[in-house]
């Protein structure tokens, strides 16, 4: 750490007569005063929206919206516009027509599951199968550490667009959620097309 002394008195009377002659090399503002100050005008004020809507005593409070980035998995699928006949349509999604073939994905990872779900889609369509059940499990519950929120099950969230997909979005008319007694969010239903 460096000391600072204190000058002796000949060299502050030095520093003094130097200091006397000094001149500024640039005008800087610092160092003068403006002439006639410009007076000050009252800043406009808008007035600040509330924050809260308006209630009344008594009044039962209202659920903010909800700030959703993506619909959900059902919400998608059902929003998909119907390629098939509406009344086998409303059969399959009560869970009245029985799958002719099905596939268990749940526990593979996205690297397995994907060729195999490939192949058993083409071959149940060029076997001549119409509705098959494609079941990928809901997934796990895994601690989030992250800014960003993970969602759970990544094979059920990733079979739907894979069925979108080429090779495999040729050779299908619909998805939708299997009912409850078929897995319920677990699984898909998947009506293919004729060949």
């Amino acid at each position: 750490m460096r000391r600072h002394r204190t000058l002796r008195p000949e060299e502050e009377e030095l520093w003094r007569s130097v200091a006397r002659t000094a001149r500024p090399m640039h005008e800087h503002p610092i160092f003068h005063k403006p002439a006639d100050p410009a007076p000050l005008e009252p800043p406009v004020l808008a007035h600040a929206r509330p924050r809260l809507s308006p209630f009344a005593l008594g009044e039962k409070a209202r659920k903010p919206e909800r700030h959703d980035l993506a619909p959900s998995l059902p919400e998608l699928l059902t929003a998909a516009p119907l390629q098939m006949d509406a009344k086998t349509h409303g059969k399959m999604t009560r869970g009245k027509l029985a799958p002719e073939a099905r596939i268990d994905l749940h526990g593979m990872t996205l690297a397995e599951a994907h060729p195999e779900l490939i192949r058993f889609i083409l071959n149940a369509q060029g076997a001549g199968l119409r509705l098959v059940l494609v079941i990928t499990g809901k997934g796990k519950r895994r601690e989030d550490h992250g800014p960003i929120p993970q969602r759970m099950g990544a094979l059920r969230h990733q079979v739907p667009h894979w069925l979108r997909q080429p090779p495999l979005g040729p050779a299908i008319l619909q998805v939708t959620e299997a009912h409850l007694k078929h897995g319920g969010s677990g699984a898909y239903y998947v009506y293919l097309r004729r060949r």
